[in-house]
């Protein structure tokens, strides 16, 4: 049973709230207006790639003296809008990301180019900022195996996605060590225990 209360949006005076009260019930709207549960594949999907923005803000709020990386990392936070726009069934057609992989491996390989060899595991960690961009790495690949599973489940799901997010993993990952190596932070490597 609704409660008088439950309507799309609450107005008061001239501003309308930013609460709406239609999700107390566990459910959520995808584009178009379909109720689905909180625990939906494709709300975990978008919801994730949501998080991982907020990380990115995060991450760049850290980088003052990268500014490469942190406008770079900008497009990146309206490119990860379009994709959970995407994800919840929007009209978005991801004409902004194509390409953007392709990006992502020329800014990976300059990276690399500045940085040892990789020899070894590293250890997530360092300075704020590379901590923060192995934060991102991480929230990133769990996106990514939310959008798989979505992927494998429903037809509406463009394969750009997963392109996008496995390279973009791989750059946090690069942009962790390079911005350890700028502020000489050595890397902890992993010491197996055999």
């Amino acid at each position: 049973m609704k409660s008088k209360n439950s309507k799309r949006s609450i107005k008061t005076g001239n501003r309308v709230k930013i609460y709406t009260r239609t999700g107390d019930d566990g459910k959520t709207s995808l584009y178009g207006g379909t109720r689905v549960e909180k625990h939906n594949l494709r709300v975990v999907a978008f919801g994730t790639v949501d998080e991982l923005n907020s990380v990115v803000g995060v991450l760049i709020s850290h980088l003052e003296k990268e500014k490469k990386l942190s406008d770079f990392f900008h497009k990146i936070q309206s490119d990860l809008l379009s994709i959970g726009s995407h994800l919840a069934l929007g009209k978005s057609d991801l004409v902004n990301i194509k390409g953007r992989d392709s990006e992502m491996e020329v800014l990976i390989d300059s990276i690399d180019e500045k940085l040892e060899p990789l020899k070894n595991f590293i250890l997530p960690g360092g300075t704020k900022a590379a901590s923060f961009s192995h934060l991102a790495r991480s929230v990133c690949r769990r996106a990514e195996r939310e959008v798989v599973r979505l992927y494998n489940t429903e037809s509406n799901v463009d394969r750009l996605v997963l392109v996008y997010l496995n390279r973009l993993s791989d750059l946090f990952f690069e942009t962790a060590r390079y911005l350890n190596k700028m502020a000489k932070v050595k890397e902890n490597v992993w010491l197996s225990t055999k």
